[in-house]
């Protein structure tokens, strides 16, 4: 999920990674596989709305438990053709760590050994399966405008925006909401009023819904003027 870099991570029990940097979890310290599930995938109705071509965008690659979750939901649901998975992360883990972090999911692991085979040789753009994989290196503030795709589904993973407003603030939601299709839609575990406002400004329809585990809400929406 989100980033760090080198010897930046520290370990809580259980194999939860911790970033040293904006001194918060990469996922949840209680099954963080079920966490991305529930407000990632479920959150933006995931698998339901797959198809041949669609495009999961994602700010915040840290582990890629995100986008393992996400290929294990698409080989179940049994769509022909490919899906698409961007990434934005600034600070990227080594392989080592992301190993290290994803051992604790052992459902996940025939996914996970090719693509950190692929991390670790330091590929940034690989295919798992019908997976078409690219992570883009570098603050997304400064990357994501550039970005010439346009996403159906966003997953809006960044650290805490009490610790890292840096990817909710205003104008680098408002290219989020520039670079999503029509009919597209957005999840994120954080229910922060501002990131809220923010969406909305953005030209999304925003709700609050039940969150995971202990957390009791999170937020969801599409973009305005859409189904």
């Amino acid at each position: 999920m989100r980033g760090e870099n080198q010897s930046g991570v520290d370990w809580k029990p259980g194999g939860v990674p911790v970033s040293r940097r904006f001194d918060d979890p990469y996922f949840s310290l209680v099954d963080g596989l079920s966490e991305t599930r529930h407000v990632f995938l479920a959150g933006n109705d995931l698998p339901a709305r797959f198809r041949d071509g669609f495009h999961v965008a994602e700010l915040g690659f840290g582990t890629g438990l995100n986008l393992l979750a996400t290929c294990l939901a698409w080989q179940a649901a049994g769509i022909p053709g490919r899906l698409h998975f961007t990434s934005f992360e600034a600070y990227p883990l080594p392989a080592a760590d992301i190993a290290r972090a994803l051992g604790a999911f052992p459902e996940a692991a025939d996914i996970a050994a090719p693509f950190l085979a692929a991390w670790a040789a330091g590929l940034r753009g690989f295919d798992l399966g019908p997976v078409s994989v690219r992570v883009i290196e570098g603050d997304a503030r400064a990357t994501l405008p550039g970005w010439p795709g346009r996403a159906d589904a966003w997953f809006l993973d960044g650290f805490s925006p009490a610790k890292n407003p840096e990817l909710w603030g205003p104008a680098l939601l408002a290219e989020v909401a520039r670079h999503t299709a029509p009919g597209g839609s957005f999840a994120t575990y954080s229910a922060a009023g501002a990131v809220r406002r923010a969406l909305q400004a953005a030209g999304f329809q925003v709700e609050r819904v039940p969150g995971h585990g202990a957390k009791r809400h999170m937020s969801r929406g599409r973009l305005n003027g859409t189904p």
